[in-house]
């Protein structure tokens, strides 16, 4: 079987775990300072706050930009749902944008009809490892006197004309699920070139302690542990040859695949780290990803539904018809581009896929 994702793990990460344990020191220390330190270097940020979950990086970016009940924030129709349910836990309301066909990002245009006195932040995300276009709607966060909240959870390592995603906008989130292009096993990162915003940060995920035990705002207890952050150093020392082997898969499907299915575009002012390969399949997606499973090849619709479709989403949340959304969510399929993937894999793979289509 060849999964959807698969977190590479090696004696490196083994061994800096049992450093740990050895040490007597599990939570948030010296080892997680030096995680946050590295990460904010490989980012090009000037901070970097470690919290437990991307979840968890996402409440406490809107929480330090100021979100509060009544306020209502912008973000795409199409991702996860932990991108806009942050958004609902602080009693404010999510504004669910359409998004651009190429490369899946929230559409600026689409995003400015969604706007109103109420909004406080608009939060694009960097879907399946691909920027979105932030100049527009860095320029529309500017006119509106808005927050840009980058969610690149889906994208360490991918690039906005030659900066890394995560250190342009007024504040960001990552996420390391053990499925994500490096895993902490569990784990969230915020980033920012914002002082402010980096030392609010640091105060929501700490109970909002501004000294033992003298607590200054409401927080959280949001702190990531030193295994995790342990976990953390050595992936991110493995993170860009992790990203050059998927690109290399993907150039692969690229060439295998084109003409065959729409593959994933990369956009002259991006850097793909495909996260996920992401296909459109116009006719048979699920009967395609049936077939694959029956071959013993993971595949998964990221995502089936439009967000505001959700049931936790309807009556709390705002939105345009989002016909883009509408017909991606019919037309994706994500294709294994995990380094355990080998080249052989990738080109049975793509040939089950042209079989599949030719056949239909």
């Amino acid at each position: 079987m060849i999964p959807i994702g698969k977190p590479i793990i090696g004696n490196e990460e083994k061994k800096a775990v049992m450093a740990v344990l050895d040490s007597g020191m599990l939570a948030q220390g010296k080892v997680v300072a030096q995680f946050e330190n590295e990460f904010a270097q490989y980012i090009g940020a000037k901070f970097a706050i470690a919290v437990g979950n991307g979840t968890q990086a996402l409440h406490t970016a809107y929480l330090a930009v100021g979100m509060q009940r009544g306020d209502s924030g912008v973000t795409p129709d199409l991702t996860f749902a932990a991108s806009a349910t942050p958004i609902l836990h602080i009693g404010a309301k999510p504004a669910l944008a359409d998004v651009e066909e190429d490369y899946f990002g929230m559409d600026a245009d689409a995003a400015r009809k969604l706007v109103t006195k109420k909004t406080k932040m608009l939060a694009p995300v960097h879907l399946y490892g691909h920027s979105v276009d932030l100049k527009p709607l860095m320029e529309l966060a500017k006119e509106k006197d808005l927050w840009l909240v980058e969610d690149a959870c889906q994208a360490h390592g991918a690039e906005y004309k030659g900066k890394k995603v995560g250190s342009i906008g007024d504040i960001a989130c990552f996420s390391f699920y053990p499925t994500k292009n490096m895993t902490t096993g569990e784990g969230g990162m915020i980033t920012t070139n914002n002082p402010k915003l980096a030392d609010l940060c640091k105060l929501i995920r700490n109970h909002g302690q501004e000294g033992m035990y003298s607590h200054a705002m409401l927080g959280y207890n949001y702190h990531m542990t030193e295994i995790a952050a342990a976990i953390g150093i050595e992936q991110l020392k493995k993170l860009p040859a992790a990203i050059e082997y998927r690109r290399k898969l993907a150039k692969l499907y690229n060439e295998e695949l084109d003409g065959v299915v729409v593959t994933p575009g990369e956009a002259k002012w991006a850097r793909h780290v495909y996260h996920q390969y992401t296909i459109r399949v116009k006719k048979n997606r699920d009967k395609l990803a049936e077939a694959l499973g029956k071959e013993g090849i993971g595949s998964r619709v990221y995502y089936p539904m439009p967000l505001h479709e959700q049931k936790i989403m309807k009556g709390n949340c705002t939105h345009g018809k989002n016909p883009v959304v509408a017909k991606l969510t019919k037309e994706v399929l994500s294709i294994p581009v995990h380094p355990s993937v080998s080249v052989d894999d990738a080109e049975r793979i793509a040939g089950l896929i042209k079989t599949f289509v030719k056949g239909k």
